[in-house]
């Protein structure tokens, strides 16, 4: 197993919705399936309700570490597959989840990369990976619909 997941999407939308489907936390919100508390701001947490159907008792919670819109990178840490409401995730390293955006002819390429699984404790490692690889796969998709719909 490597310690990254890598997907790539290609959208039919202009850079600037992309973007802004990523950093306005209301709009990431919607199609990421979780009701963001606040804006999204760099060096700050974030958190927020879960909506998606068996994981409302969820909280999200991710640390913003870079929204560079020159670049065109957006970036988080957090605690992949933090989903048992019993276990404190808190001293565990987080994984980097880092979005980038580049202009294709027919609109923009959305690639996110989620590393660092090799710092998730071994009892955990290999189920947090394959269910966040499912996730980012289904997110992208969802994503795809928020932006072109």
């Amino acid at each position: 197993m490597s310690g990254r997941i890598e997907k790539t999407v290609d959208l039919k939308a202009p850079l600037e919705r992309v973007w802004r489907a990523l950093t306005d936390a209301d709009q990431f919100g919607q199609w990421f399936q979780v009701k963001v508390e606040g804006p999204f701001v760099t060096g700050e947490v974030a958190r927020g309700q879960i909506t998606h159907p068996g994981f409302e008792h969820v909280v999200w919670q991710a640390r913003i570490v870079r929204m560079d819109e020159a670049a065109r990178v957006f970036a988080y840490t957090w605690h992949p597959y933090a989903v048992d409401p019993n276990v404190d995730y808190s001293t565990e390293t987080p994984t980097l989840v880092e979005f980038s955006l580049e202009p294709t002819a027919g609109g923009t390429r959305l690639t996110v990369v989620e590393s660092g699984f090799e710092n998730v404790p071994a009892h955990r490692r290999a189920e947090a990976f394959r269910m966040n690889d499912g996730g980012w796969a289904a997110q992208m998709q969802n994503i795809r619909a928020h932006v072109e719909g």
